[in-house]
């Protein structure tokens, strides 16, 4: 198990807590793709799916969204387990990077993200340690980005689960519910 001081870890989380409300604030007054680039984020076209599924499915003015795994800014997977490979903070950022995967299919199938009404529902996996109780912690990196975009729209429903194995050892999958404007 990875131990970190208490200090460090506050201090990191208070700055990010701080930088989340000044980026609210600014998200509710321009278009969201305008946000992520104050971020620094940018939107690459999304993955094919690796299988026999599809990224994003419709219902009415619903749109479920297929588990997404993160990658390093270079493209390479984002791999290793909770409590033995990654520290928290890592699995955050593998929790980030998913969910920018995620806008990007979302980018590609609404034409743009100012359509997103709400976001409705988050289910995150984390590939962890049996012994890891720290899986809200990591999924954070998902909730934390969605409040820091969309503002209040961005606040959703959410379950976050350690699992024993993810596919190809990816640390995190994220899946996502979003209500949008038809």
């Amino acid at each position: 198990m990875i131990n970190r001081p208490v200090g460090p870890l506050l201090s990191s989380v208070l700055k990010k807590l701080l930088f989340l409300l000044l980026l609210t604030t600014a998200a509710q007054a321009q278009t969201v793709e305008a946000t992520l680039a104050k971020m620094g984020i940018t939107l690459a076209a999304p993955s094919k799916p690796v299988a026999n599924y599809v990224k994003a499915v419709w219902t009415g003015n619903l749109v479920f969204l297929a588990g997404h795994v993160p990658a390093h800014a270079d493209g390479t997977p984002f791999t290793g387990r909770l409590g033995q490979d990654l520290s928290i903070e890592q699995g955050y950022d593998a929790a980030r990077q998913a969910t920018i995967s995620i806008l990007s299919t979302l980018k590609a199938e609404l034409g743009t993200l100012d359509r997103i009404r709400r976001i409705v529902k988050v289910t995150g996996f984390v590939n962890s340690t049996p012994d890891f109780p720290d899986q809200p912690k990591v999924i954070n990196g998902c909730s934390d980005l969605l409040v820091a975009v969309f503002g209040d729209k961005g606040k959703h429903a959410r379950s976050a689960v350690g699992m024993v194995m993810l596919p190809s050892n990816y640390a995190v999958e994220i899946e996502m519910v979003v209500e949008v404007d038809q």
